[in-house]
């Protein structure tokens, strides 16, 4: 089949949605200035430079209590922080609940029973025992087509990494089987990996 986005897909669900994937899910935690902790998972994220080392993340919808944009980006936007934090198979059901619709003075962390630890470098919390978790530096906030579509970039200004994931001297996906988005309800974890050499290396 063929159809053009303005047209619409005429499917019962959003292809799109499924066509790019698996995606690696950012679990964003952020405060607010009020020190009123948010954590909320994006499956538009990755890593975008190595030095210094970046990532990204889109917010694609809006709440009712942030005008334009959601509790994380709402957050950023006063703070100019946020930690993204690597969710594992394991953590799968408290990573769904911390994505349930709460108003902006709820904390996230405490209604899914997940404990916060504070970061090094930043006024943020973040979740404990994650496999890894990145502390950051907000660089820019980018409005991109849509009503509510922003892109945030931020610097890696801090990494923890679960000391059990270092393997042979290497993070090893494989020890805690990193969870990614599919389409529609559907989820994937990392349990095989093999090896391509580029030519040239």
């Amino acid at each position: 089949m063929f159809y053009r986005p303005a047209d619409g897909h005429g499917l019962p669900h959003n292809p799109f949605n499924a066509i790019v994937s698996p995606r690696p899910i950012g679990w964003i935690s952020t405060r607010d200035v009020q020190g009123r902790n948010n954590l909320a998972p994006y499956s538009f994220f990755n890593a975008v430079a190595y030095v210094p080392p970046q990532v990204m993340f889109a917010s694609t919808s809006s709440k009712p209590d942030r005008g334009d944009t959601k509790d994380s980006v709402a957050n950023i936007r006063e703070t100019g922080t946020f930690c993204v934090n690597i969710v594992e198979y394991g953590m799968r059901d408290v990573m769904n609940a911390s994505s349930a619709p709460l108003a902006k003075d709820q904390d996230e962390f405490d209604a899914a029973g997940i404990t916060p630890t504070e970061c090094s470098e930043i006024d943020c919390a973040r979740v404990t025992g994650a496999p890894a978790a990145l502390e950051c530096r907000m660089t820019q906030i980018i409005k991109v087509e849509g009503e509510t579509n922003f892109v945030v970039f931020g610097e890696v200004v801090g990494v923890h990494i679960r000391n059990d994931t270092i393997v042979d001297g290497r993070f090893d996906v494989t020890s805690f089987q990193p969870l990614s988005r599919l389409g529609y309800h559907d989820y994937a974890r990392v349990t095989e990996l093999f090896e391509l050499v580029r030519p040239g290396m």
